[in-house]
C-alpha cells in the first residue's frame, strides 16, 4: 500500500463522512442557531436607535448595497451547510490518510488498519475534543465582536499546541517501548500529552462573554456542536479503517498468491 492508496481513502472517506455529518449537523444543530439567532434580533430591535420621528430604525443587517448580497438563512443551513462539510470532510480525511501513511508499520506490531484507527482517534482527541474543552463553540450573539480575532487566534493556538503535543506523546510512547510494556509506554505517554495541554490550557487566557445568554440554549448549541464533531470523526476513521483494512486484506491474497504461482 502506498501513500496514494491512502491518500485517495481518506479523501473518499471524508467525502462519505462530511455527506453524512451535514445531516446530523442540520437536525441537531440548527436548531439552536436558529434560537440564537433570534435572540440576536430581538436583541438588536431593542437597542435600535429612535429617530426625531419617534420612529425606530434599525441597522442590524446593514445595507444589501453596502454589505453586497445578503445570504439567506435557509441558504445558509442547507447548501451553505452542506457544502462546507463536503469540503472540509475530504481535506480531514486526506490529512487522516496521509498521517495513516506515515505511521503503518511505525507503531509497533499494529496492522496497518489499527494503525490507522489509532491515527483517527488520536486525531479526534488532540484536534476536536481537547481544543473544544478549552474554547468551546459558540453561537450568534454570544461575544463581542471586536473580540473575535484575539478569540480566533487563541483557539488555534490551542490547537497548534495540542497537535504537537500529540505528535511528542506518540513519539515518547514509542521511545519508551524499547525499555516498557506497552500499557505502562501508553500510560506515560498520554500522561505526558495531558500534562502539556493542561499546563498550556490554564497558562492561555480564558474567555468569558456570555453574558445574559440563555444558559439552556448555550448548552444545547455547544452539545450539537460537540456531536457533530463526534460525527464527524467516528463516520471518518470507521471508513478509512474499513477500506484500509479491505486493501490491506487484498494486497496480502495478492502477494500469497504470487509467491504460489512463483512457487510452483
Amino acid at each position: 500500500m502506498t501513500i496514494r492508496h491512502f491518500l485517495v481513502t481518506g479523501l473518499l472517506a471524508g467525502l462519505a463522512a462530511g455527506l453524512l455529518t451535514f445531516v446530523v449537523a442540520n437536525v441537531f444543530g440548527e436548531p439552536s442557531i436558529d434560537t440564537a439567532i433570534a435572540l440576536e434580533e430581538a436583541g438588536s430591535a431593542e437597542e435600535a436607535p429612535v429617530a426625531d420621528d419617534g420612529h425606530s430604525h434599525s441597522h442590524s443587517h446593514g445595507e444589501e448595497g453596502a454589505a453586497g448580497t445578503e445570504v439567506s438563512r435557509g441558504t445558509q443551513k442547507t447548501w451553505g451547510l452542506a457544502t462546507a462539510f463536503l469540503i472540509v470532510g475530504p481535506a480531514l480525511g486526506g490529512l487522516v490518510g496521509l498521517a495513516s501513511a506515515i505511521a503503518m508499520g511505525r507503531l509497533g506490531r499494529l496492522s496497518p488498519a489499527q494503525s490507522t484507527a489509532l491515527v483517527a482517534l488520536l486525531g479526534f482527541v488532540s484536534v476536536a475534543l481537547v481544543p473544544f474543552a478549552k474554547y468551546p463553540a459558540t453561537p450568534p450573539a454570544v461575544g463581542d465582536g471586536e473580540t473575535i480575532g484575539a478569540r480566533t487566534g487563541y483557539y488555534f493556538a490551542f490547537l497548534l499546541v495540542s497537535v504537537l503535543a500529540m505528535v511528542g506523546a506518540v513519539l515518547l510512547g514509542k521511545a519508551l517501548l524499547s525499555s516498557m510494556r506497552t500499557t505502562e509506554a501508553v500510560a506515560v505517554a498520554a500522561a505526558a500529552y495531558l500534562l502539556v495541554v493542561v499546563v498550556v490550557g490554564h497558562l492561555m487566557p480564558t474567555v468569558n462573554e456570555i453574558g445574559d445568554f440563555p444558559g439552556d440554549t448555550l448548552w444545547f448549541f455547544r452539545r450539537a456542536s460537540l456531536l457533530t464533531l463526534a460525527t464527524l470523526w467516528a463516520l471518518l476513521g470507521i471508513g478509512i479503517t474499513a477500506m484500509v483494512a479491505r486493501q490491506h486484506e487484498n494486497a496480502t491474497i495478492a502477494h500469497a498468491r504470487r509467491e504460489l504461482a512463483a512457487s510452483l
